[in-house]
């Protein structure tokens, strides 16, 4: 396994320097409408089916597709205002926090969010408060740590991020891997009772961002592929299945934009 990661690493590491090298990300409206297609990937893994047009569509025009339920459109939504937001703390040099999770959570669960009573209180998930539930990924499925944990291993998990942040990287995969490992220790801990996979997903493009670096986009066509890998590593308690899976992602984009971009140039 460690062998393959490290010809992940390289590949990757080759993959991003002539994606650097050819300029890709500073063509026309790259960035704008390559943010559109991570917020359209990634509600698409929580079963959004709208495309990436009515998506540019709904944010730039605010045109509503049709075909679609409303749930859908607030989905999509309330992630390009979490991205938004997300995008302002970029170069600020903040910490970030439980309650700054929790605010970013609250954007993501805006429209499509829920308040629910159990016996131990109240909370409301559509303004980012953690789950007083225990949860699992489906019938028969990995247990989460239990709701009376959440807080002080969200507390941990921040500490831990915040240091991280500090340190000084290796090179882009390096940062590419501290991220990776954020997504995966943050999805395990399953903080809210919903939305925790656009949590994830929204912090790991966040980390990338405040390096400088191209946000990883995941892409519904890999979904299958993602959650397996996520659940072998939770299951195993081995987080190198899952960072195998996101460098080798990471890799086939990147070599896959690069082919785009020369045949659009023949």
């Amino acid at each position: 396994m460690q062998e393959r990661q490290i010809n992940l690493e390289q590949r990757a590491a080759n993959a991003l320097s002539e994606f650097q090298r050819l300029g890709i990300a500073e063509q026309f409206d790259f960035k704008k409408l390559y943010l559109y297609s991570i917020i359209t990937h990634s509600t698409a893994i929580e079963g959004s089916t709208v495309s990436e047009i009515e998506n540019a569509l709904m944010f730039d025009e605010g045109l509503v597709p049709g075909g679609h339920t409303v749930l859908e459109q607030m989905m999509n939504l309330d992630l390009k205002r979490a991205y938004d937001f997300a995008q302002t703390l970029v170069g600020k040099d903040i910490e970030i926090t439980v309650d700054l999770l929790k605010e970013l959570s609250a954007l993501v669960m805006r429209n499509t969010g829920s308040s629910y009573s159990t016996p131990l209180g109240h909370f409301d998930s559509s303004a980012g408060e953690l789950r007083l539930v225990n949860v699992s990924a489906g019938r028969g499925g990995k247990s989460y740590p239990s709701y009376q944990k959440v807080p002080q291993r969200l507390e941990d998990f921040c500490c831990w991020l915040n240091g991280e942040r500090k340190q000084t990287f290796e090179d882009a995969i390096s940062i590419y891997e501290f991220s990776f490992e954020a997504h995966y220790r943050l999805v395990t801990l399953h903080p809210w009772v919903d939305g925790n996979g656009r949590m994830a997903r929204l912090l790991m493009n966040f980390l990338q961002m405040e390096k400088g670096l191209l946000p990883t986009i995941l892409k519904k066509e890999n979904e299958a592929a993602y959650i397996e890998a996520l659940a072998k590593s939770q299951e195993k308690k081995d987080n190198s299945y899952f960072l195998s899976f996101m460098l080798e992602d990471l890799a086939d984009f990147l070599e896959m934009s690069i082919q785009e971009y020369q045949a659009s140039l023949a």
